[in-house]
């Protein structure tokens, strides 16, 4: 559905409006991660293991709301100073500092869904806000001017990018009101000792979040002050058509969290993971190759506007390196099981730091491609970092040759699609069956077991 958005956005707004769109959400991810201060993945490990489970859940429930609070009565206060300070027009900042705050207060209540078995519930509140939150674009971006409807005080037909902002606040504040039975049901027990616990074992990942924010949205943050917004607008545009494999790995990693906390203590619990990483590899090899294969196809129907276009050239490696951070999530598990986190706090740190750094020597040099391979370069380090010290730690016994040949085939038959064969169709489309005649050969077994169950 989201994906849905990007046509109507690109048809709408100019290059730096989209840039300015874009920056909205970097500082939107980043508050994110900051309010929920790692309480989520916490919430997880100790909810799976512990006795009085409806404790765990309060005590993070009452932490969370608590804090929120106190932060945007205490931002709302300072909005102009700070407004100017991260240089955002007030009305922006005033409609991001009420989604965040929205957002945080029904982390945990999402949590609880996903952690009791309520994969149902707990979609269709999602289904339904990103929903509610395309079709206001629509509205307000198509149907308003099309049809001439007055808005009234709502007018920002000057200014389209308000009315993405009015849609987001609208569509939190549905979900709030959806999940709002938690405020008031729920039996309200708070516990310093189960506190003190989830604050320990949840800064680590709070940093390493943090972390992430700046290794996925660095560049599109410096890109508007050495390159220019316009540049930054096609650059993001352009970066969004990695959206399915960035659906893929978030699918992943929805349905693995309370996965692998619940399988921990099982016998072949390390096989299982085992397995499940190659064939995440499979399917995020495949995909790779498929989006690649027709890009030129997806380009036209996502990216509407040509003037977007010039940075396409960043899609192979964009996809690249959001496959690679699928790998780091599939790896970053063993440090949760062994209460390690500290060490995905180290990687993650690693990972940003070299973003910072590899932004800043290769944008002046190569531009916007600078920018690309810098992501797929820091996700690269954190995928070997994890690997190696993880073997020490809680060592899988993962099919390394089969991980290696799938990814290997994946990346030759993307990268020659693109800047070999110049997105031939028919070429591309031979690569995709000829990838999947190589899976099926190899895994036809698996396939004819799996397809029995």
């Amino acid at each position: 559905m989201n994906f849905l958005l990007l046509p109507l956005l690109t048809g709408s707004l100019e290059n730096a409006g989209y840039s300015d769109n874009t920056t909205f959400y970097i500082y939107a991810a980043f508050f994110n991660v900051l309010l929920t201060y790692g309480m989520e993945t916490s919430f997880f490990r100790f909810f799976s293991r512990h006795k009085e489970k409806n404790k765990v859940f309060s005590t993070a429930f009452i932490s969370l709301t608590l804090t929120t609070i106190l932060f945007f009565a205490l931002v709302w206060s300072y909005n102009v100073e700070l407004a100017n300070y991260v240089n955002l027009k007030l009305r922006y900042f005033n409609l991001l500092i009420s989604v965040i705050a929205l957002d945080t207060l029904v982390v945990i209540p999402f949590a609880l869904l996903r952690a009791t078995g309520k994969p149902i519930k707990f979609s269709i509140i999602k289904v339904l806000n990103i929903a509610l939150y395309v079709a206001l674009n629509y509205f307000f971006l198509w149907i308003v001017p099309e049809f001439n409807i007055p808005l009234g005080i709502l007018d920002y037909s000057h200014d389209l990018v308000t009315y993405v902002f009015i849609a987001n606040l609208i569509a939190s504040l549905f979900t709030f009101f959806l999940l709002s039975p938690y405020f008031f049901k729920t039996q309200l027990v708070f516990d310093w000792k189960i506190l003190n616990q989830l604050l320990h074992y949840g800064w680590p990942i709070m940093v390493a979040g943090l972390a992430y924010v700046i290794n996925e949205n660095f560049d599109k943050w410096l890109i508007p002050q050495l390159l220019g917004k316009e540049i930054n607008g096609a650059y993001a545009a352009c970066y969004k058509i990695a959206v399915f494999m960035t659906i893929f790995i978030q699918g992943f990693r929805l349905g693995a969290e309370p996965f692998f906390f619940n399988h921990a203590q099982e016998k072949n619990a390390k096989n299982t993971y085992a397995l499940i990483m190659k064939y995440f590899v499979v399917l995020g090899s495949l995909m790779l190759v498929f989006i690649v294969a027709y890009l030129h196809v997806f380009k036209e129907m996502i990216v509407v506007r040509s003037s977007y276009w010039i940075a396409i050239e960043i899609v192979p490696v964009v996809l690249l390196a959001n496959l690679m951070l699928g790998i780091y999530f599939n790896l970053a598990y063993w440090y949760k099981l062994t209460d390690k986190t500290r060490f995905g706090m180290y990687f993650s740190i690693i990972g940003a730091v070299l973003t910072i750094g590899l932004n800043y020597i290769l944008l002046p040099i190569i531009g916007f491609m600078g920018a690309a391979y810098a992501t797929l370069m820091a996700y690269t380090a954190m995928v070997v970092i994890s690997y190696l010290i993880g073997k020490k730690h809680y060592n899988i016994p993962y099919d390394l040759k089969n991980i290696g040949i799938y990814l290997a085939l994946g990346i030759s038959f993307a990268f020659s699609s693109f800047y070999i064969f110049d997105n031939n169709l028919i070429i591309g489309t031979l690569l995709v069956f000829l990838f999947l005649g190589i899976i099926y050969f190899k895994e036809r077994k698996y396939l004819t077991q799996l397809l029995q169950r």
